[in-house]
């Protein structure tokens, strides 16, 4: 859950440039670009992520970004599979031009994307166009050798706690009425495709193309896998801490105006499951840590407050949760 974070600080004071990245790093950037250490120069950490650290720098007149994955990551992502998915996805003006990512350790070095800028998820032309870029991302019906479980997922970061207890009191009932959205969520399931999964705000990136138009790029694919494409309208929401009229105005955006009503409901149910996912995700990253203070709280919320709006609007369909 990262972007590329164009708003960078420079290298604290008294720290020289160099010693932002270790010896290693530079001698892989020299690798990759086929430079001289000492040609890696203008190093400046990009705004922290809730994954992984990224650094800026130039080479040879050119700019350069390199993640250097964070805190816990190796237990939250398989590398292997975000690899496999940038191999498939490169080429198709969907994502970052990225020179490197190794499969094991998860570092990547991309071109820096010039006078970009992420999403602002109150500019509804811009959401727009966010929408309209995830839709056809899914009509490419990508497949991936690898599917992100959403409850697995939820019990998996919850297993990470190691016996400490939720902050939440109500943790269990909450995660008990989540779980039993599960039939229906199934039920309604279509076809599954590649899935972006962070598809957040903060991953679109809006930039001036050579040809003077405007470009969207999705970063960040880290938990991309085959799901229902659906998933990604509900993480948009969550992420941007949308309250349920702006959410409905996002999935009219999605859908062109032509959402039918149980699928709407199906997003709701997303949103609740996903809530609680990083949710979970979050209290782990508390354990070593690392705070997200109105977020993670945000994320419980959805999680305990659209179990209800999904049973409610079954009701008025004259359906009920199996």
């Amino acid at each position: 859950m990262d972007s590329q974070a164009h708003d960078n600080f420079p290298a604290p004071a008294g720290i020289p440039d160099s010693d932002l990245l270790t010896a290693d790093d530079l001698r892989l950037i020299g690798e990759v670009l086929r430079a001289n250490p000492e040609e890696v120069t203008g190093i400046s950490a990009l705004k922290k992520g809730m994954t992984n650290r990224s650094f800026l720098f130039s080479c040879r007149g050119k700019k350069y970004i390199m993640r250097v994955p964070g805190e816990g990551t190796g237990r939250l992502i398989s590398r292997p599979e975000e690899a496999a998915v940038y191999r498939l996805i490169q080429g198709r003006e969907l994502c970052e031009d990225v020179l490197y990512i190794d499969p094991d350790s998860g570092y990547k070095i991309s071109r820096f994307i010039e006078g970009a800028r992420t999403c602002d998820p109150m500019n509804e032309r811009e959401t727009a166009a966010c929408m309209n870029k995830l839709r056809s991302f899914h009509e490419l019906n990508l497949r991936a050798d690898h599917e992100f479980d959403l409850f697995g997922h939820i019990d998996f970061y919850e297993s990470l706690w190691e016996g400490r207890p939720s902050a939440y009191p109500d943790y269990r009932e909450t995660k008990e009425n989540v779980f039993r959205l599960k039939p229906f969520l199934d039920a309604q399931v279509g076809k599954k495709v590649l899935t972006h999964i962070d598809a957040v705000p903060d991953n679109f990136l809006f930039f001036r193309n050579d040809r003077g138009g405007e470009e969207i790029r999705l970063i960040d694919w880290e938990y991309a896998a085959m799901q229902d494409p659906h998933v990604d309208v509900a993480m948009f929401c969550i992420y941007a801490m949308y309250d349920r009229e702006q959410a409905n105005r996002l999935i009219d955006q999605y859908f062109a105006g032509d959402c039918p009503a149980l699928t709407r409901v199906k997003i709701y149910g997303y949103i609740a499951v996903c809530g609680l996912l990083w949710s979970n995700w979050c209290e782990y990253k508390r354990s070593l840590g690392v705070e997200f203070g109105a977020y993670s709280l945000a994320q419980y919320r959805y999680a305990r407050d659209y179990c209800e709006i999904v049973r409610g609007e079954l009701e008025k369909l004259g359906e009920d949760l199996p």
